[in-house]
């Protein structure tokens, strides 16, 4: 019943193209970090189940552990053959290496790429992906999967303090190229308390990457769709 009254509040305050999931997504994170893991405790929140993965299985079993909720911890193989949804949070450089592990196993899975690429962090890949755009070159690490990027353009810090805030929402933006794909992440975006701005195909998920005008914007989301030049809605 509260999952349902959530639910029915949650879809107030979204326009009629998304929908909230209607059954919970069991939610796979690469990554147990700071990103990992707040994203996980709202989704957990909102009632999906979440398993937690990073590449020392103690870190992913202390932050389920930390969560409490249900949540689960295993490993990056684990989690990405438990979600419906992957929620990619490592270090951009390291991309390569995941998708090389995981193969085919996110092949037409809905993955949420909050991924940010920094030169001098991650290297020639970052630059690549600063002068590509982020998403894009994500989806090529990920040939079978469908790429949203989100979550990506605030710090973890401002996502913690601002979900579920009162009107007006924090806005968040998201970029894909799948449209199933980019109707369940609005959804996730909403049910984590935010307000969901759809910027387009994935090529414009650049219009709020480390070193642009939309990222950690801070705004509303008719702002930040003035920021980012889309219309409004």
């Amino acid at each position: 019943m509260k999952r349902r009254t959530l639910l029915a509040g949650l879809g107030a305050l979204l326009p009629a193209r998304l929908a909230l999931a209607a059954q919970p997504l069991r939610i796979g994170t690469i990554g147990a970090g700071h990103v990992g893991s707040t994203l996980a405790g709202l989704w957990l929140r909102a009632g999906h189940p979440v398993m937690l993965s990073a590449g020392d299985i103690g870190s992913a079993r202390s932050a389920a552990q930390a969560l409490g909720g249900g949540a689960q911890a295993g490993t990056p193989q684990e989690a990405a053959r438990f979600g419906d949804v992957v929620l990619l949070a490592v270090p951009y450089g390291v991309l390569p290496d995941v998708a090389a592990e995981l193969r085919g196993s996110l092949a037409g899975k809905t993955v949420i790429d909050a991924c940010n690429p920094y030169p001098w962090r991650d290297g020639d890949i970052a630059r690549q992906a600063r002068q590509r755009g982020a998403g894009v070159v994500t989806q090529s690490f990920f040939p079978g999967a469908h790429v949203v990027r989100a979550f990506n353009s605030e710090d973890m810090s401002t996502i913690g303090a601002e979900a579920h805030r009162p009107p007006p929402l924090l806005g968040i933006p998201y970029a894909g190229d799948d449209p199933a794909a980019m109707r369940t992440v609005g959804g996730l975006i909403a049910e984590a308390g935010f307000d969901p701005v759809a910027a387009g195909p994935l090529a414009n998920a650049r219009l709020f990457q480390p070193g642009s005008a939309g990222f950690e914007a801070r705004l509303t989301a008719p702002e930040l769709r003035a920021r980012l030049g889309l219309p409004p809605t």
